[in-house]
């Protein structure tokens, strides 16, 4: 009788953690499914393995059509200093489109020189990620435009500061008239038009004529590396049309990254928002597109190379120490990553 008891105990057990596991996979799933959808995009998650729905890779698609007239209203935003309390610093500051996007900073620099808590990612073709931030704490492009408006170490403003100082403008009353008749100028319609800007910046490269079946866009050693980015397990976490940005993962799957190291909050990653154990040290995969062009690399800023960071992702990430001809192929491979902005490729 007590053994019966015991095998009945034992699978209720199994039987309820297999489907906290199972509800665990559905709460992701919606969450990424609520990012894409109000982020007006496609759905480009890719499903791995013999029974996958679609490519492992994806071309960018092309972007979503917007009034030229909220697209333009919001590239000036992007541009705009006002939108910080000493008019110092605009969304261009630390992602500049010259540059990749990025900052090339291992933290940004905001008003009063006071400096962030993590690197800048790159803002192009950031609209097609599950979320916004190293943590996934912005679901859509509106949410995280506003972020930085508040952020005591980056633009330290607020709305009634903004609009304020925009109100004050004639050519904005106008511009805001056009875009929204018949509605005041509100930091709602500033994000929005932000956003609409935002998902424009989307870069091609020669991946995405390789992938459109192009095969002399990429060269001899970048194919093998592309190669070597498959058999490794890159693509495991990198892939879809960013290669990356579509799901969070842990830093230090084979290994433990920070052992030794002084954690601070931001090294949390993912367990700030969502307060689960299971997330701590979890952050959004970065996507892989600009990469040769925006360093330093991860979220602390911490890899100033991207060959140190293929090497310890090579480490931490897949188990595995990368030889010298294994890095020259995989940052080849990366560089063909690099778009093109208004005609001409990163540099």
């Amino acid at each position: 009788m007590g053994a019966l008891r015991f095998v009945a105990i034992a699978a209720a057990v199994s039987a309820a953690a297999a489907f906290w596991w199972w509800s665990d996979q559905m709460d992701r799933e919606r969450e990424r499914q609520h990012a894409m959808q109000y982020n007006g995009l496609p759905n480009l998650s890719v499903t791995a393995g013999p029974h996958a729905s679609r490519p492992r890779f994806q071309p960018l698609p092309a972007p979503p059509p917007v009034s030229e007239a909220k697209r333009a209203l919001g590239e000036r935003l992007f541009f705009e200093p006002r939108l910080s309390a000493d008019n110092s610093i605009s969304c261009a500051s630390c992602h500049e489109l010259a540059r990749g996007g990025a900052d090339h900073r291992r933290v940004p620099v905001g008003v009063g020189g006071a400096l962030g808590n993590v690197n800048a990612p790159t803002v192009f073709n950031a609209a097609l990620a599950i979320a916004q931030f190293w943590d996934g704490r912005a679901s859509t492009l509106e949410e995280q435009a506003a972020g930085p408006v508040h952020n005591p170490v980056e633009m330290a403003s607020n709305w009634p500061q903004v609009l304020a100082k925009l109100g004050q403008d004639a050519s904005y009353i106008d511009a805001f008239a056009q875009v929204y008749p018949g509605q005041a100028m509100t930091g709602e319609r500033i994000v929005d038009a932000i956003a609409t800007y935002e998902r424009s910046l989307l870069t091609e490269s020669r991946f995405d004529r390789f992938l459109r079946g192009e095969s002399a866009a990429l060269g001899t050693l970048e194919q093998e590396g592309y190669q070597r980015f498959q058999d490794f397990g890159c693509a495991s976490c990198h892939q879809g049309a960013l290669l990356g940005g579509n799901m969070f993962q842990r830093f230090g799957v084979m290994a433990d990254y920070f052992a030794g190291k002084a954690v601070n909050p931001a090294d949390l990653g993912r367990f700030n928002v969502t307060g689960r154990e299971e997330d701590r040290h979890v952050f959004k995969v970065p996507s892989l597109r600009n990469v040769a062009v925006t360093p330093p690399y991860f979220h602390d800023g911490s890899a100033d190379t991207l060959d140190e960071a293929i090497v310890l992702m090579g480490r931490y990430q897949l188990g595995r120490e990368l030889e010298p001809a294994d890095v020259a192929a995989l940052r080849a491979f990366l560089g063909a990553l690099t778009g093109e902005w208004q005609g001409r490729e990163f540099q």
